[in-house]
């Protein structure tokens, strides 16, 4: 993984049959036991990584080699545990929204116990206490350097779901097994750190083209060794899904020396920082966005009125958006590099919102919101184009201004200017002094006020 903070050294670990012995080596000599297999042009290290354990090539890959393979049996989550049968017996009461809380449980135990089949990989586990999401900054710096960002409040979001979760589903099943968990020592604390070890360290089998509709929800599971790859957005190999085994398999050709980095996906910096607890360095995430909430271009809309009766329309317009779920109460459209992402719920917010009455008026009467269903490859293909960077400054004036308003609303919400942020990056030694949270925080919002800022620059009258 690829925060220091989620992948610290550990010292001092015992192995499973009590020898005191580096336990990567332990967890290397536990890979072959249980089938797993790496390559001998890869190893693991602590050297030479951008975070702790990473992987290195010691031989040129090339594109296509698999680099390990791991079998099913090897996987950890809720039908490989001894306490399988248990948790299948309580299966109904342990559903949530999460679907989590049967793999949580499974971890509670696992984690604490001595008889666990996976102890050499739960003994590469960092101390729990040093996972640094969000979730465990304190409210005034989660205020203080993510204001803005949208990750206060998907954390206080977070928080919420956990400590219901915990009381509702989690703590009354503890109680009915007390010969396999304890309330004492499977605490709120520690089922708040093994979410967070969940959002950092676990994998989800993607779904196949005729699996789509299946009522079985796709759970997330722990795959040892492929949760030691970091990850970056330009990344050298994926993990690929076969019925017997899991492939880690280069995507292109990794000299010797270089690190081998795995993709999470392509998420944006506030998402890794909010799940993963940390964030790429600027301008290297080339999938790094901008939420702009649906709520600022309502308020933008709402100061360009000049009239009740436009004020009325627009109200009107709004009510009709939310009902064809173009728009919502806590919402947003998503800027990224190139362009708007959003597209469609994008487009027709602006067409809808800037439309005369009168075509307003025809337009409901035609039932204009089921051509929005309807909508063909080439019309979104016109959407798309029309909202990329390259195209923006040519859009209607008045949908460049509801874009303009909506960025200086978005860009308000921060704490300091895009100046502020760009001096102290700029500033080597002024950033070296800042703390792991201080520089990640900073790495998101900067690079989210780069991608408003050139809205606000493409959207000038």
């Amino acid at each position: 993984m690829a925060s220091e903070a989620k992948r610290p050294k550990v010292d001092g670990d015992s192995t499973s049959d009590g020898l005191s012995e580096d336990p990567l080596q332990n967890f290397l000599r536990w890979c072959k036991k249980v089938g797993l297999t790496l390559s001998n042009k890869a190893y693991l290290s602590k050297e030479g990584t951008v975070a702790a354990y990473g992987m290195l090539a010691s031989g040129d890959i090339e594109e296509g080699e698999v680099i390990f393979s791991i079998p099913r049996t090897a996987l950890l989550f809720q039908s490989t545990t001894k306490v399988k049968a248990v948790l299948e017996e309580g299966k109904a009461s342990l559903e949530s929204a999460s679907g989590w809380v049967s793999l949580l449980m499974t971890l509670m135990w696992e984690y604490t116990s001595p008889e666990s089949y996976w102890g050499p990989y739960l003994s590469l586990w960092p101390d729990l206490k040093v996972l640094d999401h969000p979730m465990f900054w304190s409210e005034e710096e989660r205020v203080r350097l993510l204001q803005g960002t949208g990750i206060p409040e998907a954390v206080d979001t977070d928080l919420d779901n956990i400590h219901k979760e915990y009381s509702d589903i989690v703590l009354p099943f503890i109680r009915l097994h007390p010969d396999l968990w304890d309330p004492e020592k499977h605490t709120l604390e520690l089922y708040k750190r093994l979410v967070a070890f969940v959002m950092a360290y676990s994998f989800q089998e993607p779904l196949l083209e005729e699996d789509e509709d299946e009522k079985e929800p796709n759970f997330p599971m722990m795959v040892p060794l492929a949760d030691m790859l970091n990850h970056v957005s330009n990344h050298s190999a994926h993990l690929e899904f076969t019925p017997d085994l899991l492939k880690m398999v280069s995507v292109r050709r990794i000299k010797t020396g270089e690190e081998v980095f795995n993709t999470y996906g392509e998420m944006a910096n506030w998402q890794l920082l909010h799940m993963y607890g940390f964030a790429e360095p600027y301008p290297s995430n080339s999938n790094d966005t901008a939420d702009i909430p649906m709520s600022n271009v309502y308020k933008a809309a709402v100061q360009a009125t000049q009239s009740k009766a436009e004020h009325r329309l627009l109200v009107e317009k709004w009510n009709l958006l939310c009902q064809m779920e173009m728009v919502g109460e806590t919402g947003a459209f998503i800027f990224g590099q190139a362009g708007v992402l959003t597209v469609t719920e994008l487009y027709n917010t602006l067409k809808v919102v800037c439309m005369p009455a009168e075509e307003f008026e025809e337009w409901k009467e035609n039932e204009g919101w089921e051509e929005v269903e309807e909508e063909d490859d080439d019309e979104e293909e016109k959407m798309t184009r029309a909202l990329s960077n390259e195209a923006m400054p040519q859009l209607a004036p008045g949908w460049k201004q509801l874009l303009h308003g909506s960025a200086r609303f978005t860009l308000d919400s921060y704490r300091g200017g895009l100046r502020a942020d760009k001096d102290l990056l700029e500033n080597r030694e002024a950033y070296a002094q800042l703390s792991g949270r201080e520089r990640h925080a900073l790495q998101v919002r900067y690079g989210q006020k780069v991608v408003l800022n050139k809205l606000l620059e493409l959207t000038q009258p």
